[in-house]
């Protein structure tokens, strides 16, 4: 050979010095199956038929003439006889010698049994083993020695590797293909290929097949021998095929040569199977350079898929790292990578800049995918967007199932991948705590979809420990926040502890490891917050996002007119039209794309499964019982456990969130077992609502209570009604818990409270409506006005309030309707200026907004003091609640049958649910119900603004005229209006006797005669205890100076007692006087 190609061989030697690797088996079920005839003439027709090969190789073309190194002929055993030997191929043992086959060499005795299509390697009769090799060779690697052979049996083409038959021929060696010339023909075949890869693979598979046909055999075969060898170099071509591709002429490639093989079936020619792997795995620990290129590969494929969505074919994608880390060897290099686990990544770039980000990223909440599903979604009607709905979620199950399998086999290939998957998924959500911030730029966090999948896969790897009888909740560590926790919590909001006093106590680390239940769950737990539950809230955004939009477009289409006569304005304003208009598809398309995720039931039923894992672990952490083995008892301890308060807000706040959605829209997938464990966590945290600081979280218990006893299909109780009404631990709890949260929200501590508090107590009514026909209910409220009087008295001055409030907008805004409707009329606004018009139509539309929301809070509060007063009348008549109770009825009803009763007439009263009839008739029960207590008619008689008697008969005259009440009511209302008359006759008569009242005897704040003075000790103030303690109920201060004060710290006044009782004594006396005076001397 000339020094050329001597130093050709040197310089390509030193770059093979990279790669080495031993020569092990490995087997497989999967492989392309290659053809095993021999090379003949074109026109032959003596060739014998064989097994078809798949697949077919381009002629040869033209290509420089290479210089290849002589093969050595040196022995067997020498390490210097082939390059890759040199490069940390094991040799074989002593026992089982390098053959290096000579021409002249015996022939082995043919192996008995099979076929050549089936991998098994069957001489001809006759045929030598020297023959057998060239032929096998030839069949495997499509290449062929002599010149007018250049199709097989089957017509796939054969190069010619005519450099190697040079050299034989200067050797005068025989021209026939060996494993000692194979490594010269496949470089020089290799080279002949605009793609020399898919050529080696394409031979890959066929020697592959051969050899595993061989597996039965004997080690010591020849032929056994030959394939193994000729398997060996084929694997090291494709190594150097992707590491050194200028070894065959090409050019070094932007991205890796093997991630596009990765994408192909295994099966195919150019595919990367499952023998290649478990070859190149083998290889791994003597040259790193392989992994590198695995690795590489894949984040290739990683990369390349980060440009794409799930409107294109990223199906290939998934498989590829499907088929990827069933190997535990190559799941650890993988998760070794640097992209894997990049460090100081802002979370907007974890899923296009990290390994795994690019395969959760996909997703159908996606816009551009959304658009595709949802086409024109303004314009379609339920049945259309239902079917893209379920379309899109079967896309998306079986792309998560993709994922879950994926995450489960890197979990479980051994510790180190499972550790640094927790890492990742750890990432994500530490990350993305800006996801719940109250202004969220999309820029700057991760996307909803990708999350969401984060979530879902994570709610999976729950399944396994989350069984029905919870078994292993005990497994759930309450320390692992102390102990180097993976979740990042410290700047989180806690249940019920202050920052400083979180740090305290999280500083005081644990000793020992945290086990994978524990990771899993508490990561779990931070993906919900930031997950599914931040895509529900960006939900509700986008849904008044598009109502303004709507709203503000059709303001921008009533503007057309003013640029019709300029063409070029006209075309600027159509075209931004159109911008407004796409967009606002757009976010109707994420809607509903978000939607059809969220309302997966298959997801939220697992999503449910997991929660209620929470939920009894909450419990059991709150309340110490061994639940649910024991019973839980209320009320919980006065102060709730460190560990508890300390923990983070979001795992209170994804229960709410979690069963406010499900209650709503997926009530049917809720299970029984679930709805005790819902109402037991709804009850325990409203009945000891000191535990939870944040009145949001607990006004979702409410929520989710009130959502569970809406109508729903054939349940006319909704989904929980039945178990509020059966289920003991309600039975105990419920009406207490409902009263006491309707007494705390009066104050939430939120700049929305005073409409906030309306909300929560329409919703607790409804729950109240729900049970109320159940007598247990009845007599827990009875029980608790004895047992608990200040505490029920405070409940009902509320009820009052409110009863008060509501009506009394209500019926401020039909008067303000029925004017501005007089106004606007035709024959009355023409002289109105178009200003002047558009302030009232404004005013108008507001005044009817505020009808609609505060009538439907007036029948829901008359209804309950209706329900109320019927079962228990004492309460309501205690002196500090009934004066008010008799004025507020009063003024209700002369607003109803009054002189002034025209100023509530407005058209359509059914669109504001207003039918004063019902109304009229539910505050005449009131009075029924609580007219047999004389302190009421007392109190009602006293009522010198409202009290009429006219209205009394003016109810009655309506009563009868529509039918409203029963002979008997009539009757007892007739009898009560009476009473009242004569009881007014006489307080009138009491208050002439009496006189001018000094002002000393007066009470402060209601000017009225005291009948139990008492002095309040921070003011000094005189005051009726009555008055005082209805002031109390709503305010607990001191209405004179504003310092705290309680009705157990007021002192009675028995001085002015006195004072006013003489007073009162006087005056009688001279009445008594002044009548006997006046009275003729009966001298009969």
């Amino acid at each position: 050979m000339s020094d050329t190609t001597s130093d050709a061989d040197k310089i390509r030697n030193k770059r093979l010095a990279k790669l080495g690797g031993s020569a092990p088996s490995s087997s497989s079920t999967n492989g392309e199956p290659g053809s095993d005839a021999a090379p003949v003439p074109p026109n032959s027709a003596s060739a014998p038929s064989k097994e078809s090969a798949n697949g077919s190789a381009p002629e040869p073309s033209p290509k420089p003439k290479i210089n290849i190194s002589k093969p050595s002929q040196s022995s067997p055993t020498s390490t210097t006889s082939n390059p890759f030997t040199q490069l940390g191929m094991k040799q074989e043992k002593s026992s089982k010698p390098e053959v290096n086959i000579q021409s002249g060499r015996s022939t082995p005795q043919k192996p008995q049994g099979g076929a050549e299509g089936t991998g098994r390697a069957i001489s001809r009769q006759g045929e030598s083993i020297e023959a057998w090799e060239d032929r096998t060779l030839s069949n495997v690697f499509r290449i062929t020695l002599k010149p007018e052979v250049l199709h097989d049996a089957h017509g796939h083409p054969l190069r010619l590797v005519a450099e190697v038959r040079s050299e034989l021929e200067e050797e005068g060696t025989p021209i026939r293909l060996t494993t000692s010339v194979l490594e010269q023909a496949l470089l020089e075949a290799a080279q002949q290929e605009p793609q020399p890869l898919e050529y080696l693979l394409g031979c890959w598979k066929r020697v592959s097949k051969l050899f595993r046909g061989m597996k039965s055999g004997s080690t010591e075969d020849p032929k056994y021998i030959v394939a193994k060898e000729a398997r060996r170099l084929c694997m090291s071509y494709c190594i150097f095929a992707v590491t050194i591709p200028d070894m065959f002429g090409q050019e070094i490639p932007d991205t890796n040569p093997l991630a596009k093989h990765l994408l192909v079936d295994p099966d195919n020619d150019i595919g990367i199977c499952h023998d290649f792997l478990m070859e190149a795995i083998a290889r791994m620990p003597e040259d790193e350079s392989i992994k590198d290129v695995l690795v590489g590969a894949m984040e290739q494929v990683s990369r390349d898929l980060s440009k794409m969505s799930m409107n294109d074919n990223y199906k290939p994608y998934m498989q590829a790292l499907h088929n990827f880390v069933r190997y535990p060897p190559l799941v650890d290099a993988l998760t070794q990578s640097p992209s894997f686990l990049p460090d100081d990544l802002p979370p907007q770039e974890i899923e296009n800049k990290t390994l795994l980000g690019p395969f959760f990223h996909l997703s159908p909440m996606q816009s551009e995918v959304a658009i595709n599903y949802f086409s024109s979604p303004q314009t379609r009607d339920r049945a259309y967007i239902k079917n893209s709905q379920d379309a899109l979620r079967m896309t998306l199950r079986t792309h998560q199932a993709e994922l879950f399998d994926i995450t489960n086999l890197i979990i479980k290939a051994s510790k180190e991948p499972r550790e640094r998957m927790l890492n990742w998924f750890a990432m994500v959500v530490n990350k993305n705590h800006k996801k719940r911030a109250m202004q969220v730029d999309p820029k700057t966090v991760s996307s909803d979809g990708f999350m969401v999948n984060v979530t879902i896969i994570l709610d999976q790897l729950c399944e396994p420990f989350m069984d029905a009888t919870f078994s292993k909740v005990d497994r759930i560590d309450v320390n692992y926040l102390r102990r180097n926790p993976r979740v990042a919590i410290r700047d989180e909001t806690k249940i019920n502890a202050d920052q400083h006093t979180s740090d305290r106590f999280y500083d005081q680390h644990m000793v020992g490891t945290n086990n994978f239940i524990s990771e899993i769950f508490f990561l779990t737990v931070a993906a919900h917050h930031y997950g599914t539950e931040a895509a529900n809230t960006k939900l509700s955004s986008l849904q008044r996002e598009i109502s303004h939009m709507e709203k503000q477009l059709e303001k921008f289409e009533a503007e057309r007119h003013n640029y019709i006569n300029n063409p070029n304005q006209l075309r600027m304003f159509e075209d931004a039209l159109k911008k407004y208009r796409d967009q606002l598809e757009k976010y109707h398309c994420v809607v509903h794309a978000t939607r059809g995720v969220l309302l997966d039931d298959l997801a939220q039923a697992r999503s449910m499964l997991f929660m209620r894992y929470v939920i009894v672990w909450l419990l059991r952490l709150a309340s110490g019982a061994n639940l649910p083995k024991e019973q839980l008892h209320l009320p919980l301890p006065d102060q709730p456990p460190e560990i508890f308060a300390c923990l983070p807000e979001y795992f209170v706040e994804d229960i709410v969130d979690n069963f406010k959605f499900i209650t709503r829209f997926l009530p049917q997938i809720i299970t029984t077992t679930q709805c005790q464990e819902l109402i037991q966590i709804c009850i325990t945290f409203l009945r000891s609502s000191e535990y939870i600081k944040n009145p949001y979280l607990k006004s979702g218990l409410v929520t989710i209570l009130f959502h569970g006893v809406w109508p729903q299909w054939n349940r006319t109780k909704g989904i929980l009604g039945d178990e509020l009404n059966g289920m003991p631990f309600a039975l105990k709890h419920l009406l207490h818990a409902l009263m006491k949260f309707y007494i705390e929200a009066e104050s939430t501590g939120t700049h929305t409270q005073f409409f906030d508090k309306f909300n929560i107590r329409y919703e607790i009514f409804q729950v109240i409506r729900c049970i109320w026909s159940n007598s247990v209910y009845r007599e827990n409220l009875a029980t608790e006005s004895r047992v608990n009087a200040d505490f029920f008295v405070r409940f009902v001055n509320l009820l009052l309030n409110d009863v008060t409030f509501v009506l009394d907008e209500s019926f401020t805004a039909f008067n303000t309707i029925n004017g501005l409707s007089k106004e606007l009329a035709p024959s009355i606004s023409s002289s109105l200026s178009q200003q002047e018009r558009t302030d009232k139509e404004e005013a108008l539309q507001a005044a009817q907004g505020k009808a609609k929301s505060y009538m439907q809070l007036t029948n829901e509060t008359v209804s309950m003091l209706k329900l109320f007063t019927d079962a228990l009348a004492d309460p309501f008549t205690m002196p500090e609640v009934v004066q008010r109770l008799a004025d507020m009825l009063d003024y209700n009803l002369d607003a109803l049958v009054g002189p002034k009763r025209k100023n509530l007439h407005v058209e359509n009263p059914k669109e504001y649910s207003f039918d004063p009839k019902t109304l009229l008739s539910e505050l005449v029960d009131v009075y029924l119900n609580l007219g047999g207590k004389e302190s009421f008619r007392l109190a009602v008689a006293r009522d010198g603004r409202s009290y009429k008697p006219n209205n009394f008969e003016a109810a009655q005259d309506v009563m009868k005229r529509y039918a409203l009440k029963s002979p008997d009511e009539m009757t007892r209302f007739s009898t009560l209006a009476s009473q009242i008359a004569r009881a007014r006759e006489e307080e009138e008569e009491e208050e002439q006797d009496l006189g001018e009242i000094p002002d000393e005897f007066l009470d402060p704040l209601v000017f009225t005669l005291m009948d139990d003075p008492v002095i309040l000790p921070a003011s000094k103030t005189t005051i009726d205890r009555s008055t005082i303690r209805s002031h109390l109920l709503s305010d607990p201060t001191d209405p004179f100076n504003r310092s705290p004060l309680k009705i157990e710290d007021v002192v009675p006044d028995e001085e002015m007692k006195r004072k006013i009782a003489e007073f009162k004594a006087t005056k009688r006396a001279e009445k008594i006087a002044a009548r006997e005076a006046t009275e003729p001397m009966d001298t009969a």
